[in-house]
């Protein structure tokens, strides 16, 4: 079983800056780049068969974060392995398939964890599809902007 969740900032955390300095100008022109670096810091975590790969504790932006899901499951999907990382962070996660599980591992924890390929591809495309939600909801003018499209699951 593999859990990927993310939570916003507490009250009072200086990442809920990165949500509110979203709305200030015009949400639809925000570039990738600040998009990636700069905004919507959340909280992420990733466990696979009750193995804690990434801690809930770890703040990652969520758009960064989408795209980079958005092509791990293109590429898992397509018969290969896959990884990502996190903003100003060396650590990867490494997604290796092995016929129809998909092993998953850390580059900076020793652990290490297999999950179905198609378990894991829901999963991941469940994810995309929160996110997407919860940054809409929260700044109704990121439906236009073309990065957050990118992982819209329209």
């Amino acid at each position: 079983m593999i859990h990927l969740s993310f939570s916003l900032p507490e009250p009072g955390s200086p990442w809920l800056k990165t949500w509110d300095s979203a709305k200030q100008g015009d949400p639809a022109a925000i570039t990738e780049m600040d998009l990636r670096y700069k905004h919507f810091g959340v909280n992420f975590e990733l466990t696979v068969d009750g193995v804690e790969i990434v801690s809930k504790a770890r703040f990652v932006t969520l758009v960064d974060l989408a795209l980079s899901l958005s092509a791990v499951v293109e590429r898992i999907s397509s018969g290969q392995d896959a990884a990502f990382g996190f903003t100003e962070s060396e650590e990867v996660i490494h997604l290796r398939r092995d016929d129809d599980l998909v092993a998953v591992s850390s580059s900076m924890r020793p652990v290490r964890a297999s999950v179905e390929r198609g378990e894991l591809v829901g999963e991941v495309v469940q994810f995309l599809r929160s996110a997407h939600s919860r940054l809409i909801a929260e700044v109704p003018e990121l439906s236009a902007n073309p990065v957050v499209q990118r992982f819209s699951p329209e």
